[in-house]
């Protein structure tokens, strides 16, 4: 097993976690506003009469669209529903812009098209140039939300709880964990919790794990308020077959982090465990700023988010 403090130094050294100081620069052009209702949180919130809809997008990565666009296709689509999912939103809509050569184009919108019926959300329009240069491929995604899952709720005392699906097999070529095979169609209503359980008031803040693994997912969840949390890994639930390292450093096809009311937690997990999804405590959300880990009697600080950043998208 991995020494506690060498995890932490490596989960704070992922290019997942690295890029996000990337983002900062937004902030630098645009300045310290909410940009409706931000920022920190993986979609804007537009007011919409009783409702509110949430708008965002997503760049998959050129090299991983060369590679593979078909699975492009797919991760796509999955980062539009998870990011949605994360705000308490039910998807509506995606749209796209593909440029690339023709079969490149092709096989990306094949994935796209798979992962959208297996979602239940239909891409209703886009852009595409076919092209002989470097491919790329954004996607965007349109959801309503009754009431909004945001880091602005967040707040000390609440528990940090971990929803997910832990049915699956790592990537050989690929930090991602999917569960397509596992959950298969079970994964349209999947998402689709998140929203319930914002509507109830069980959830008041999510965000869901992606490239900047688990612990680096958390702090951008924390970073907005500078909250910090003990995370228990004694009872972090952890695939069968996959290595603690690798959990925490992977993208899961499906790992929400969420916030709750301590008065809310069974109803939390009750939610995710009816759908036969595994859901944890891992701890309790304090002032200090810090996002640590604790296993046994040990303990290191990953990030001490009242000096630093990971998006510097507050200053």
């Amino acid at each position: 097993m991995t020494d506690l403090a060498s995890l932490a130094a490596n989960l704070r050294r992922l290019p997942g976690v690295l890029a996000k100081a990337d983002i900062g620069l937004v902030a630098e052009v645009f300045g310290d506003g909410d940009w409706y209702a931000g920022p920190g949180d993986d979609g804007a919130v537009l007011p919409d009469g009783t409702g509110q809809v949430v708008v965002g997008g997503e760049a998959i990565l050129p090299a991983f669209v060369a590679k593979d666009p078909y699975g492009a296709g797919i991760a796509a689509v999955l980062a539009n529903v998870n990011d949605l999912a994360a705000m308490g939103a039910r998807p509506v809509a995606l749209l796209d812009t593909i440029v690339g050569p023709e079969e490149t184009a092709r096989e990306v919108l094949r994935g796209m098209h798979w992962a959208a019926e297996l979602y239940d959300v239909p891409v209703v329009g886009g852009h595409l140039t076919r092209s002989d240069g470097a491919p790329a491929l954004s996607a965007f995604g349109i959801g309503r939300a009754d009431r909004v899952l945001s880091a602005r709720h967040a707040a000390a005392g609440q528990v940090l709880v971990l929803g997910c699906c832990v049915e699956g097999e790592m990537r050989a070529d690929f930090p991602f964990f999917p569960s397509f095979d596992a959950r298969g169609s079970q994964l349209a209503g999947d998402v689709r919790l998140l929203a319930d359980l914002a509507t109830s008031g069980a959830a008041v803040a999510a965000k869901d794990v992606s490239m900047a693994g688990l612990v680096g997912s958390l702090a951008m969840l924390l970073e907005p308020q500078r909250l910090g949390v003990t995370v228990d890994l004694d009872v972090l639930p952890v695939p069968e077959g996959v290595s603690l390292a690798d959990w925490l450093g992977c993208f899961p096809c499906f790992a929400f982090l969420l916030t709750c009311e301590p008065d809310r937690v069974e109803d939390c997990l009750a939610g995710f465990g009816g759908r036969g999804l595994t859901a944890q405590p891992l701890g309790v959300l304090d002032d200090s700023g810090q996002v640590r880990l604790r296993r046994g009697s040990e303990t290191a600080t990953v990030f001490d988010l009242q000096a630093e950043g990971v998006t510097n998208l507050r200053r």
